[in-house]
């Protein structure tokens, strides 16, 4: 039986496991015996297959091994078999639908912030989940804890998407980006010059999420107001248990309430300055709640479907936001990353 390819077998199961919100350090198992694999000559791979000492190579341990050894002998390894037969059901009709009608992914992070892989990979990931981009969105610099990009890191950032845009596939594009602080004063933590050259600027609350509600719809209002800002991400900043994400009590113990605010008055500002509401597909987000959700697509708002994506895996979250936004009456041609990437960057533009 003719070998299968053992990197790409371990790319996948970690692809399988990160997308199912299991533990980092599984993940991170499968993607170093992936990158030492990858470096070690097929002979040698061959060899230690036969002597069973694959372990003995840093980065790959006797889980990784049995998956290396299955895949050079053609099989499909039990480890990736059975994270397939235990996927999950397909989405709804009108779920699917929506999903069929995303292009893109209008927020993604990276290892340049707090994502765990880098640019390149996430773009190829992108690719193979069927987008024709994703914006680029590592954070802005007071958002410390995430390594926000300082003025100049996000320059050098610009330059790098530039060289990886001239190396990619025809045919899938990184749009620039960022998930800029919105500050107290709902300023946006970034010099103008750098946002005016971005095609997306998403916008979040990430600190004082417990400011009462006047100062918060204040706060968010100037944001929406600011011309560079496009797309107002994970509205509630909320946080909820999501399966996978550890043991009862780590889950617990990493929700929180959403903020409070007035939203027809949030709502009514999107509309008027033709902002989008981020539909947040994190399992651990799922932002906004349907039952604001359901006032958005009232209001007349559009929107964007994202996955806040941190790691490869994570690219195909958007099913979660699509099944709720399809709850909850939103349409297609409400939904900004259903358009193309010029579309998208000529409506970023028209706020400038």
């Amino acid at each position: 039986m003719a070998s299968r390819d053992p990197v790409a077998d371990l790319r996948r199961i970690a692809f399988l496991l990160e997308r199912a919100n299991e533990a980092t350090y599984r993940v991170k198992a499968f993607r170093s015996a992936a990158a030492t694999v990858a470096r070690t000559p097929g002979e040698e791979l061959a060899e230690r297959a036969a002597a069973g000492t694959l372990a003995k190579l840093a980065g790959v341990g006797e889980v990784t091994a049995r998956c290396v050894t299955e895949s050079l002998a053609g099989e499909e390894p039990v480890y990736l078999r059975r994270l397939l037969s235990t996927e999950g059901t397909d989405l709804p009709a009108a779920a699917a639908e929506l999903r069929a009608a995303l292009r893109g992914d209008c927020h993604v992070h990276s290892d340049w912030s707090d994502g765990g892989s880098p640019i390149a990979e996430m773009a190829l990931a992108a690719a193979e989940v069927g987008h024709e981009y994703f914006v680029l969105t590592d954070h802005s610099p007071r958002l410390t804890v995430a390594r926000g990009l300082t003025a100049d890191r996000l320059r050098r950032q610009l330059d790098h998407v530039a060289e990886l845009n001239a190396q990619l596939p025809d045919g899938f594009r990184i749009l620039t980006g960022i998930e800029v602080d919105i500050l107290e004063d709902g300023s946006l933590d970034q010099e103008d010059e750098l946002l005016d050259r971005l095609d997306v600027v998403v916008g979040s609350v990430h600190s004082k999420l417990r400011d009462d509600s006047a100062r918060m719809t204040r706060r968010m209002l100037a944001a929406i107001a600011n011309p560079h800002l496009d797309i107002l991400g994970h509205m509630t900043g909320r946080k909820v248990a999501a399966a996978g994400a550890g043991d009862a009590a780590h889950r617990t113990a990493r929700t929180r309430p959403p903020s409070t605010f007035d939203l027809e008055k949030v709502l009514a500002a999107c509309v008027e300055h033709d902002k989008a509401v981020e539909i947040n597909s994190r399992p651990d987000r799922l932002d906004p709640p349907k039952r604001m959700l359901t006032v958005a697509v009232e209001a007349g708002c559009r929107f964007s479907i994202d996955t806040d994506a941190h790691a490869p895996g994570q690219l195909d979250w958007q099913g979660f936001g699509c099944e709720r936004a399809a709850l909850c009456g939103v349409t297609a041609d409400r939904v900004v990353n259903t358009w193309t990437a010029d579309r998208l960057v000529e409506w970023t533009a028209s706020h400038r």
